[in-house]
């Protein structure tokens, strides 16, 4: 008697994995409009009220363009702690992420699948805010080349900074601590020369600014819009970034391991 054997399903690819985790994020941002408004509201905001109190000011300073030197800080302000963690936290109390870890699919695409919605997301917020940018003015003195780095460094910080949210996720489950996790970027904003160039600040504010890895994610940004290319201030901005990275991206992923060991 021959004996049947029932096909074995093949376990998918690795970046398939992590393509249905994005599609899926990505899916669900259309089904949220609401959640674009406050994280373009708060960039824009800080951005014609810093220029309209302080341009006039600031630009007594020879050689400052203050739309261009607040350019920046609106960009950070958009892309920082924009994340699908309140979707995580949903499928963690729907039990969707149960169901999930019981699959075949790779423990690590269920967050890399979730950051790259995330960088699509931020990507789409800084292109608002670049053209709110490009419309009161302001230029890149480096030329395409220039945008692209400026861009990409934005990107690689929003994505550095994603660690915190998906680890208040993964550890609590509840959706007012990922709310809340974005008040941890609110010090490194303004201890920083976010309002003045750092040449104008003194004391105190002043030495916590040269700690502070969003100050030379700033200065890295600035380079490219006014100041050319400057490999010194860039190189400080990458360190900054990946420095970030590596202490989020240590915590996420711990967070994720832990998870799943305890279900």
């Amino acid at each position: 008697m021959t004996i049947r054997r029932e096909p074995i399903a093949q376990r998918s690819g690795f970046l398939s994995d992590v393509g249905t985790v994005a599609r899926r994020a990505l899916r669900s941002l259309s089904r949220e409009p609401e959640f674009l408004g406050p994280a373009l509201a708060i960039p824009i905001f800080f951005f014609v009220v810093n220029i309209g109190a302080l341009e006039a000011f600031v630009e007594r300073q020879p050689g400052i363009d203050y739309r261009a030197f607040q350019l920046p800080v609106a960009i950070v302000f958009a892309v920082t702690g924009i994340s699908r963690a309140n979707m995580l936290v949903i499928d963690i109390q729907t039990g969707y992420l149960d169901r999930m870890l019981v699959t075949p699919i790779r423990r690590v695409s269920l967050l890399l699948g979730l950051m790259i919605a995330d960088i699509v997301l931020a990507l789409a917020l800084a292109t608002v805010v670049l053209v709110l940018g490009f419309a009161v003015g302001v230029g890149f003195g480096t030329g395409v080349a220039g945008l692209a780095v400026f861009v990409v460094l934005a990107m690689a910080w929003s994505l550095a900074f994603t660690g915190f949210p998906y680890t208040v996720a993964l550890r609590t489950g509840n959706p007012a601590a990922v709310n809340s996790a974005f008040l941890i970027f609110f010090p490194f904003a303004f201890l920083t020369p976010s309002m003045l160039p750092r040449e104008l600040m003194s004391g105190w504010l002043k030495t916590v600014a040269a700690w502070n890895p969003v100050t030379y994610l700033l200065e890295g940004m600035r380079s490219v819009l006014s100041q050319g290319w400057d490999v010194g201030m860039l190189a400080k901005a990458v360190a900054a970034i990946l420095g970030l990275a590596v202490v989020t991206f240590t915590m996420a992923f711990r967070s994720l391991a832990r998870r799943v060991a305890t279900g």
